[in-house]
């Protein structure tokens, strides 16, 4: 009787893993297939630095360039990415899409509601103040250029770990619904590249000139067209028209973390008696 009451609790579990990544959006998808490969390239520059730290062959960067396909590789994987938010696309968030024109749905209303404004200028200022430690690890000496670099990647797995499961910016400070109201979308990139400013590689400035300008312009948007931004003039940000359906996946991720969790709990429990 008891083995048939967990192998039930088994086959739902099974079947919520299955209904979960079943009805998981393009938009989604991208975001993970984001997270495998921003991953891997993390871990690679990791194994890359201890090794040549274990071995004294020089810096992550001798073994990078003396390789140029990598850096090319690398570099050219986020700065598609960064000229891809420039334009209007289907395959992005409406996170950082309301910028645009033509997602811009009139919803009749005038009244701007948009909370999160003033939370945004602490978010800079902490992460400001946050990466200024590391800088000044930096020119003190005790952090080389390649922790520097280990620091963006890190930053880069963060990034979609934020839009997938967890955002400390949406849950401490600004408070807004989801990605797709978020004030700060289109900081991701100038926030991910910061640890760059204090590392003089003119390949590595151009990403951290880049998503500077990709920051920018969003700003530039959001106050020429703050109606864009806030979903009570922009029924875009409606939840009826998201493409992404991301709180619908997290919730189903968190019910799913739950029954495995009750159903782990229950199992040693039993396995105790």
């Amino acid at each position: 009787m008891e083995i048939q009451r967990i192998n039930k609790k088994d086959t739902y579990v099974k079947r919520e893993y299955q209904f979960i990544f079943g009805r998981i959006t393009l938009v989604s998808l991208i975001h993970y297939l984001r997270l495998i490969y921003r991953s891997a390239i993390f871990a690679v520059l990791l194994v890359s630095y201890v090794l040549n730290r274990l071995h004294g062959k020089g810096t992550i960067f001798d073994m990078i360039e003396s390789t140029p396909a990598i850096i090319w590789i690398i570099w050219g994987v986020f700065v598609a990415e960064m000229v891809f938010r420039f334009f209007p696309s289907r395959f992005e968030s409406p996170g950082c899409q309301k910028q645009f024109a033509r997602n811009y749905i009139k919803s009749g209303k005038t009244e701007l509601q948009i909370q999160d404004n003033h939370a945004s200028v602490l978010v800079l200022l902490a992460w400001i103040s946050f990466n200024m430690v590391f800088g000044a690890l930096h020119m003190t000496g005790i952090f080389d250029d390649g922790i520097m670099l280990l620091l963006c990647s890190a930053y880069s797995i963060c990034d979609v770990i934020c839009i997938l499961f967890f955002c400390p910016f949406q849950t401490w400070f600004l408070k807004n619904k989801c990605c797709s109201t978020c004030r700060i979308y289109n900081w991701d990139y100038a926030m991910m590249f910061t640890p760059l400013f204090f590392v003089e590689k003119n390949y590595l400035w151009t990403l951290l000139a880049l998503s500077l300008i990709l920051m920018i312009r969003w700003e530039i948007t959001f106050y020429r067209h703050p109606e864009r931004f806030s979903e009570n003039t922009n029924d875009y940000l409606k939840c009826a028209n998201c493409t992404e359906r991301l709180c619908e996946h997290k919730n189903q991720l968190h019910r799913l973390w739950g029954q495995i969790e009750r159903y782990t709990r229950e199992r040693i429990r039993r396995l105790e008696k």
